[in-house]
Parts: C-alpha cells; sequence; structure tokens
C-alpha cells in the first residue's frame, strides 16, 4: 500500500500546493490543488475521492478533474467517480460548487444517468470498504475532527499499522480517545500556524506548535509524526518550534512528493 503526498500546504504560493493524498493510484484523500500535477491519464484512474470537509483548498480540484477526466471515462465506459464525504460537505458542494454558477453539475453531466460524478455520505466512525486498482481491498475509518465546519479525518488499515490523517482540526480530545485503540504507522496532523499566530489558530480551529504538543502529548508510543497543513510562509516558525519540543516522537515536515509505503 502506498501513500503519495500530492499537495500539503495550507494555501497556495510558488512551490505549495494544498492537501492532497494518492492511495494506490484510484484513491484521492482530499482533492486540493496538488491533484493538478497528475498526468491526465492518472487523474482519470482515480474512481473514488474521500474529503474531509467543505473547504476550498480541499475541493477545488473535484469540478475542475471533472471536467477535465470526462471524455477519458465516458469512452471506457467507466463508472463515476465516487465522492464520499460527510452529508453537510457534499450539500456544500451541491449548493455551493455544482449549482450551475460557480461550476456545471457534474453529479448530472455528461448525463443524470451516466454522469462522471456521483455523492456518497458517511457517518462519523464508519468504515468504508473500497477496492483499488489491484482489486485488492482498502479499509477506511472515518475518524473525528473539529474545524470550523462539518469535518473528518482518515485512518487507513495497513498491515504493520495504520496512516492517519487528523484533516483540519484544532484541540481534539475525541481523537486521542479513538487512537489509543488502533496502532499506528504513520501520523499526519496540521500545525497551520506559529505559536505568534496562536490566536489566529484558535479562532480558526488549527492547531500551532505549542497546542500540538499538548495533543501529542495523548499520544503514546513513539509515533512517525508528519506535519501539514503549514501555511506558506510559516514554516520557519512552525517547525522551528516544533524542533524545540520535548516528544517522544519522531516529528517531521510534510512536502509535496513524499511518499509512504506500509
Amino acid at each position: 500500500m502506498k501513500i503519495r503526498v500530492l499537495g500539503c500546504s495550507g494555501a497556495i504560493a510558488s512551490g505549495y500546493k494544498t492537501t492532497a493524498f494518492l492511495l494506490d493510484d484510484c484513491i484521492l484523500i482530499d482533492a486540493g490543488t496538488g491533484v493538478g500535477d497528475l498526468p491526465l491519464e492518472a487523474m482519470a484512474r482515480i474512481d473514488h475521492i474521500l474529503v474531509s470537509h467543505s473547504h476550498l483548498d480541499h475541493v477545488l480540484a473535484i469540478p475542475l478533474m471533472a471536467d477535465a477526466v470526462l471524455r477519458i471515462r465516458e469512452a471506457a465506459g467507466r463508472p463515476p467517480i465516487q465522492i464520499h464525504a460527510l452529508p453537510e460537505t457534499l450539500d456544500a458542494l451541491r449548493r455551493h460548487v455544482f449549482n450551475g454558477v460557480i461550476w456545471p453539475d457534474f453529479t448530472r453531466l455528461p448525463s443524470a444517468e451516466h454522469p462522471v460524478l456521483s455523492l456518497h455520505p458517511f457517518e462519523l466512525g464508519q468504515r468504508l470498504v473500497l477496492r483499488g486498482l489491484d482489486e485488492q481491498t482498502r479499509e477506511i475509518e472515518v475518524i473525528t475532527a473539529a474545524h470550523t465546519v462539518p469535518a473528518v479525518g482518515f485512518a487507513v488499515s495497513g498491515a504493520q499499522g495504520n496512516w492517519v490523517f487528523t484533516g483540519d482540526t484544532g484541540p481534539n480530545p475525541l481523537l486521542w480517545q479513538r487512537l489509543a485503540d488502533m496502532p499506528l504507522a504513520h501520523l499526519v496532523i496540521e500545525t497551520a500556524f506559529g505559536d505568534d499566530e496562536q490566536r489566529l489558530a484558535h479562532v480558526s480551529r488549527h492547531l500551532c506548535p505549542s497546542a500540538l504538543s499538548l495533543e501529542l502529548a495523548q499520544l503514546g508510543g513513539s509515533v512517525e509524526v508528519h506535519v501539514t497543513h503549514i501555511k506558506p510562509g510559516e514554516g520557519e516558525a512552525v517547525m522551528g518550534a516544533v524542533a524545540a519540543l520535548a516528544t517522544p516522537h519522531r516529528i517531521s515536515a510534510l512536502k509535496a512528493g513524499d511518499e509512504m509505503v506500509f
């Protein structure tokens, strides 16, 4: 099982792509601007998109990708790309993106009978079983997040432990209660701002290094931790403070192009 980081920034600038992870070539976890670096043929192989929440930096590629791959998937007789998200997130996509004003409704195009996208609600705690291109199934649990809109994270099951993505989140005691019973191979956790932006992090329900320290103190053992969603221009402030944390965990900054195999 391989997860490739297509994007892991909290906003855009030259060299910065927003959140998107590619699991085994056919499953996207979030669909930020990093998806745009995939070749068209690779993009057309994606059958499932799991969306953590409705914010633009996590969903922007969905409408653009639908338009790009429509002809290829239709010619190949491929089924709709399944978008999996909370009901509130799917409703936001229907009302604010696929509304004919911001973007055409690709849940009804090229026809209502054979659209390029289909929407599938999940709920917190649900275990999704998705089939990969290699015909093996991938089990992904929907886990809790604490953000300004309804939001979740994801835990991808692996034989040697789980790959866990917190999604965008502030302090979240329920997450650590769940992870206490879950073997971890990798933890991908957001830290959007430096400690000098502590108030902004609190209001926007993101983490900063001091808050990250309190969160990781609730996680036992010594875990491979990858910091994601750092805002452009905040990298030095975030990772400088993270490097000074007293923690048993091995913490590094995630970057586009990273691959995790487990």
